[in-house]
């Protein structure tokens, strides 16, 4: 997923930021309700992640002002005012769930999931990938082959995620750069050589036929079957 999180906050900020990423998401910051407005309105997010008490621009009206806007990207309200009916306000006000401050990491994050798989409408992008023997769960986060479990990373998750979204096509580095690593340059360095590599011991280790092959010139590709 790739979320926003909007929270003034910096040390609150850095962990929840830091969170996700090793949760295998893309998590971009902003630290108040403008800067969060602006980038909500202009960058493709699937869910924000929302202070209530924000400098600039409140959590509320930076989510009515989106509302507005024909903004729809749903959004999950952070608070320390966890009263009924500050909920009330902040559901009314356009959010889509409400967590009040303490919470535990583990909720937030099945939260934004159901908010994100609400979006896809059950019809969008399918929760599970199946290419030959080897299947890919993305709401449990397993992967097997040949009924055995496969213990991935979760960088090398999101990077197997991504090859079997687009099974039998070749995926170019650029395009893994972008999705996997969200990155919108090429850093130069063999990262994606070195986790192909990795990927590769986990995923066709002990099997008689490959599934993840090298198309020289060009990059990898998912398919059952064949040289790699």
């Amino acid at each position: 997923m790739r979320l926003l999180i909007i929270e003034d906050d910096r040390e609150a900020a850095s962990y929840l930021s830091k969170a996700f990423r090793e949760a295998g998401h893309v998590a971009d910051l902003a630290a108040d309700g403008l800067d969060g407005y602006a980038l909500a309105r202009e960058g493709d997010y699937d869910v924000l992640v929302v202070d209530r008490m924000l400098p600039k621009l409140d959590g509320l009206s930076l989510i009515r002002s989106l509302r507005e806007q024909g903004v729809q990207t749903p959004v999950l309200i952070l608070s320390a005012l966890g009263q009924v009916d500050d909920r009330v306000k902040g559901l009314r006000a356009g959010g889509d769930d409400y967590l009040p401050k303490p919470y535990a990491f583990s909720e937030l994050l099945a939260r934004i999931e159901v908010l994100a798989r609400r979006r896809g409408g059950g019809a969008g992008e399918p929760t599970a990938y199946r290419v030959g023997d080897l299947e890919l769960d993305r709401l449990s986060h397993r992967v097997t082959r040949g009924g055995q479990e496969i213990v991935l990373q979760p960088r090398e998750f999101r990077l197997l995620e991504y090859l079997m979204r687009h099974a039998g096509q070749v995926v170019t580095r650029t395009m893994l750069l972008e999705h996997v690593w969200d990155y919108h340059f090429d850093p130069q360095t063999n990262v994606i050589d070195v986790h192909v590599s990795r990927l590769r011991a986990k995923v066709d280790k002990g099997f008689d036929r490959p599934m993840i092959h090298t198309v020289r010139g060009a990059g990898y590709m998912v398919r059952a079957g064949g040289d790699g």
